[in-house]
């Protein structure tokens, strides 16, 4: 494990398929004043331009703008009261984001307990709107570059996964999905959202 390497911008210019399948590992860490909150990344979802019926390209405006631009920035927008972290990712030209649906918990468990509201280990980073909420992230993350590695929230190299810890399914609480796997998750991991 390369602990503090920070995933180069370059990494996030890919296809967002694969981009989602090579984040789960990574650590994701953000400073809340003096204390350090990380997790490793262990749910992830793809998602592509306009032709995407879930993507939030489809319905045009800042947010589709922001798809079709630089990588390796963060892309928040609430859903449910709930804020959703998406990195933008995508082959030149084209459009994407990966959303982190969950993370498993390294630094800061008591502080995000505290933020969450909540004792409960088990439910405090499994779902996007919960690691959200315990990260203590927000809108003012928006645009936020994750390859910095002094930003206020970067993604720095983790641990490898063998390709058979991983699984793949629909993504979940879309309308329409596209006809392939686009949700990706560490086997047996506590924190996956919805096994």
């Amino acid at each position: 494990m390369t602990l503090n390497k920070t995933v180069p911008k370059e990494f996030y210019l890919n296809d967002p398929k694969t981009v989602a399948i090579k984040l789960l590992g990574k650590i994701i860490l953000r400073k809340y004043g003096e204390k350090i909150l990380s997790g490793y990344i262990v749910e992830t979802e793809a998602y592509y331009g306009r032709e995407d019926p879930a993507s939030r390209a489809r319905r045009g405006g800042q947010l589709a703008r922001m798809m079709y631009g630089d990588v390796g920035v963060a892309l928040i927008y609430g859903v449910h009261a709930k804020w959703l972290f998406n990195i933008v990712a995508h082959k030149p030209g084209d459009a994407g984001a990966v959303l982190i649906r969950a993370i498993h918990p390294i630094k800061g468990i008591e502080l995000m307990k505290k933020l969450r509201e909540t004792n409960r280990i088990e439910i405090l980073t499994s779902g996007p709107g919960r690691w959200t909420q315990a990260f203590a992230i927000d809108k003012s993350f928006h645009g936020e570059p994750v390859y910095l590695s002094e930003g206020k929230i970067k993604i720095i190299e983790g641990k490898s996964l063998d390709i058979n810890e991983i699984i793949s399914s629909h993504r979940i609480g879309v309308t329409e999905d596209l006809n392939e796997h686009l949700r990706f998750y560490i086997k047996n991991d506590p924190f996956v959202s919805r096994k």
